[in-house]
């Protein structure tokens, strides 16, 4: 990749952790191709930058592969414009990274499921539905406790309101909303953010 030719994402539109990259391309203003691809087809250009076949995957500046959107993301905020997402060090990097990290496991959780839920009924596993289910709600009443706030916009803030608006995409039965005022808040105001208007899944 020469310096002119833009970085390239390989996502898909529904993605949550192919958002999240998408959302910090556009918070940082960086030049980025967006590049929809089918994991469950081994599309070749995915399946020659992460050998997993899963999005993200970006092909970063000096013409290698990056994979893990936490990984991209920390990436691409030490390249844009604009105040970081991810503090540098000391103890607010610690408590950004684990709001982070309570948004993906639940992101993780609600992918399982997912895909357990895309399973023929009789070979499904109630058991781990209800795992991962119970997973879910703990995760969320975290997040609650976090007292996250729009107007404290980190990585952290913006993987809760990606996680937010998957499960109203991805499970509209599962009631998060009940008891937890402060992310039907957060979701409410992330979601009138450009960046959140451009990439809501479909």
């Amino acid at each position: 990749m020469s310096a002119a030719d833009p970085m390239k994402l390989y996502i898909t539109t529904p993605s949550p952790f192919a958002r999240k990259c998408r959302i910090v391309v556009r918070e940082k203003g960086l030049a980025v191709q967006e590049i929809a691809v089918d994991p469950y087809a081994n599309a070749p250009e995915l399946l020659e930058s992460n050998p997993l076949i899963q999005v993200p995957s970006l092909i970063a500046v000096d013409g290698l592969p990056l994979n893990d959107s936490p990984v991209i993301c920390e990436y691409l905020d030490g390249l844009g414009d604009g105040s970081r997402l991810l503090p540098s060090d000391g103890d607010e990097r610690l408590r950004v990274r684990r709001i982070e990290g309570a948004a993906d496991g639940l992101l993780e959780m609600g992918v399982k499921l997912v895909l357990e839920k895309r399973r023929p009924e009789t070979e499904r596993s109630p058991s781990w539905m209800a795992r991962w289910s119970d997973n879910m709600l703990r995760a969320l009443d975290v997040l609650e406790a976090a007292g996250l706030s729009a107007d404290d916009f980190h990585i952290g803030t913006l993987t809760t309101g990606v996680a937010l608006t998957w499960l109203d995409f991805r499970h509209p039965d599962f009631d998060w909303k009940t008891n937890r005022p402060g992310l039907v808040a957060l979701q409410a105001a992330l979601e009138a953010r450009p960046s959140f208007e451009a990439t809501r899944p479909v």
